[in-house]
């Protein structure tokens, strides 16, 4: 009896096939797709695997003008150039899995790893007997679990498998078709050809965004005062007033309190506790992540994935806060204690282990958390959110933080000012979790009524401010809040943004003028598309395929009634929609100033040399033109010679002028100085100025390419 297992992934299938058999023999496909072959069970087993989405959909007829009717073909006929590798993937599984008696779907379990694995039973092992199939649901890629996971197969969720294709269509209706309407829409308006996207969850997102942007540009600051008094200890006391927006109050104040003494007023001693933090979901861990170090939740997620498919931690794509008893704890943390720092902290653990679990739930998975496998030989970054997990993990079995606070009212001449000192009374699960900074104040020893020494009364003049903008672990959280997107897709997006070009910024997220305009545009001649409110509807559809409140087909037919209102509107307003979106675009990409005629200097790409360049707006009147190196940033600054931008550019970064003969006297022709012969031609060797500095070349360029730094050739000189 021959059975055959498809997996996600081929470290999946590695663990899979040694879980179920230590002597599974690894066998090669092609030179190219590592399967496994093993007995159990008076069974031969195949363990192959998949890289990912291995199907995409393709419409039946590339020429309809919108693309309803679509079908699934393999990834690497859709896109050759960046799916070509799955063409051996999926020749080996249509291969091994041909005519086997039974399949095992052991893909991720949630959506994707769900569609994931249907597409390549279906489609490469030609497989429409769902009663030959059965599903493996793990968590981890443990022994452990693989093995409970195999011997406890469920049915295929056809449900899962639905909700997943109609979440792929609808995608691939609002995204593929309204992208494709809006770049006919400049190419109508302005015959040139603009690369634009938008999307079901992508432009709502960049509405939020352009949202905050305006209330940001159109926030008008309003001026207050703050008053505080120095008191001994260097001690800061604020004015019980807080914000002070009238002037000649705050005046007031000053003139009545300079110079004088505090009285103490009021003492107050009060106790709090600090719950220990729930266990990481995939939101949580990135929210995390990037507060502690900067990670994007893209590269977390990454990271986290990695981590997963080596068997260190929990399945990432995770909704849940909770953390079930059946994970047997007391397993997890001894085989973690075989590292001496985790067992520091282990070993003080209460002898009821009961974790403080959150309110969210997931019904696939439980919340991340590490295996008990400890990693061998791993990166720095990927270290770093390993040890978050571990500690994150070991802290939510730890008691409350215990705090006791000093509050403390003052008087000057009749004004009160109040200051609170907090100490640590019981350190908890704050001892455990290193990236918590716990509040430890001495108290002053001072009494009600006793006389305080004021060291300097400050008054600071300051202005309201506008509303932060979002950074990346925060719009993650936003779209969260808003239930937009999924856990899986959320990071994808914002991506998505930035290769756009819409947003840019990495501490925090600034809207590029395509960004704004696209949202404005659109806002005003197709106004479904920004909506959050459908988008946030179809989700609520989509999750209910699960329950059988909604079917994949009313789904997909409602999302092209969707779409078709949206492309009629766009189709009506099809030159105005180009006209101001390709303007934009341009504005995105004004850099400075013509020094020569006053027009535009503006970021071009020239498909002949298939590189960028900086040209004026006034071409063919003006001609001035800059060359830019790869990968080069524009600063904000100005050069203060000549007024150009400031570039970046190079490993590791310089900075320079955008006009690389800045400073240098134009009307002098250029006689580059003679050093020396070329080693290999013996022709001259000249001394040259570049945009990075001088360098020595050889005259017979470009037949002969020798260069050398100054330095380089001063040392064989000597």
């Amino acid at each position: 009896m021959h059975e055959v297992i498809v997996c996600e992934k081929p470290t999946s299938a590695e663990k899979i096939a040694k879980a179920l058999s230590p002597s599974a023999q690894k066998k090669v496909y092609n030179k190219k797709v590592k399967y496994w072959e093993l007995k159990k069970d008076s069974k031969d087993i195949t363990v192959v695997s998949a890289v990912g989405h291995l199907y995409s959909l393709t419409p039946d007829n590339p020429k309809d003008k919108v693309y309803f009717d679509l079908h699934w073909a393999p990834a690497y006929e859709v896109n050759k150039r960046g799916s070509g590798f799955t063409k051996d993937y999926v020749r080996a599984i249509k291969k091994l899995g041909k005519d086997a008696d039974s399949y095992i779907h052991a893909c991720d379990y949630d959506t994707e790893g769900t569609l994931i694995g249907y597409n390549a039973l279906k489609y490469a092992c030609g497989q429409n007997d769902l009663s030959k199939i059965s599903r493996m649901k793990f968590s981890t890629l443990t022994k452990k679990d693989l093995l409970e996971a195999y011997d406890n197969r469920i049915d295929l969720d056809m449900n899962q498998v639905d909700s997943g294709i109609a979440r792929h269509v609808l995608d691939y209706y609002f995204g593929v078709n309204i992208s494709k309407a809006l770049m006919k829409s400049v190419s109508r308006a302005k015959y040139k050809f603009l690369k634009l996207s938008a999307g079901r969850v992508q432009t709502p997102t960049l509405a939020i965004l352009v949202e905050r942007e305006k209330e940001i540009k159109n926030f008008v600051p309003e001026p207050y005062w703050l008053i505080k008094a120095i008191i001994e200890g260097k001690i800061e006391v604020n004015h019980v007033d807080g914000k002070i927006f009238d002037k000649q109050r705050a005046e007031e104040i000053m003139t009545k309190c300079k110079g004088k003494d505090a009285t103490v007023d009021k003492i107050n001693f009060s106790n709090s506790t600090t719950k220990p933090p729930v266990p990481f979901n995939l939101g949580g861990l990135q929210s995390e992540a990037y507060n502690v170090f900067g990670f994007s939740p893209k590269k977390t997620q990454s990271i986290a994935q990695n981590l997963y498919t080596s068997g260190y931690t929990s399945y990432p794509r995770t909704s849940s806060e909770k953390l079930p008893e059946s994970l047997d704890f007391k397993s997890i943390f001894g085989q973690l204690s075989n590292d001496g720092e985790f067992k520091k902290h282990i070993s003080q653990l209460p002898s009821k282990l009961k974790p403080n679990n959150g309110k969210k739930d997931d019904a696939a998975h439980p919340a991340i958390h590490p295996t008990g496998i400890l990693p061998q030989g791993l990166s720095r970054d990927d270290k770093k959110i390993y040890e978050l997990i571990v500690y994150r993990f070991i802290s939510v079995f730890f008691e409350a933080a215990k705090f006791e606070t000093m509050s403390t009212t003052l008087d000057i001449e009749g004004e009160k000012f109040r200051f609170k000192r907090r100490r640590v009374t019981h350190k908890g699960w704050m001892e455990h979790y290193p990236y918590r900074k716990i509040d430890d104040e001495e108290f002053l020893d001072i009494n009600k009524g006793d006389l305080v020494k004021v060291l300097d009364l400050i008054s600071d003049e300051k202005e309201t401010k506008p509303p932060a903008r979002y950074n990346q672990a925060s719009l993650i959280k936003e779209l969260e809040k808003r239930e937009l997107g999924t856990k899986a897709t959320r990071a994808d997006i914002i991506d998505k943004l930035y290769d756009r070009k819409y947003i840019n910024g990495t501490q925090q997220i600034e809207v590029n003028q395509l960004g704004e305009n696209m949202i404005d545009t659109l806002s005003t001649y197709c106004k479904d598309l920004t909506s959050e409110e459908l988008t946030r509807e179809f989700e609520n559809k989509l999750e209910g395929i699960d329950n059988n409140s909604s079917t994949c087909e009313e789904i997909i037919k409602e999302g092209k009634k969707e779409v078709n209102v949206i492309l009629t509107d766009i189709d009506k307003n099809s030159k105005e929609i180009g006209t101001k979106l390709y303007e934009s675009f341009q504005e995105s990409n004004v850099v400075g100033t013509c020094p020569t005629c006053g027009g535009k200097l503006v970021k071009r790409y020239s498909p002949v040399t298939k590189s960028s360049f900086v040209g004026c707006s006034n071409y063919p009147e003006c001609t001035t033109s800059y060359s830019i190196p790869k990968g080069t940033n524009f600063l904000k600054k100005t050069c203060e010679k000549c007024g150009l931008p400031i570039i970046s550019f190079g490993k590791p970064r310089q900075r320079a002028c955008l006009d690389p003969n800045c400073g240098k006297d134009k009307t002098k022709p250029y006689t580059p100085e003679e050093v020396g012969v070329c080693p290999e031609c013996g022709k001259p060797l000249l001394k040259r100025s570049g945009r990075y500095g001088e360098f020595i070349g050889c005259k017979g360029f470009p037949k002969c390419r020798f260069t050398c730094s100054v330095e380089e050739l001063e040392a064989k000189l000597q």
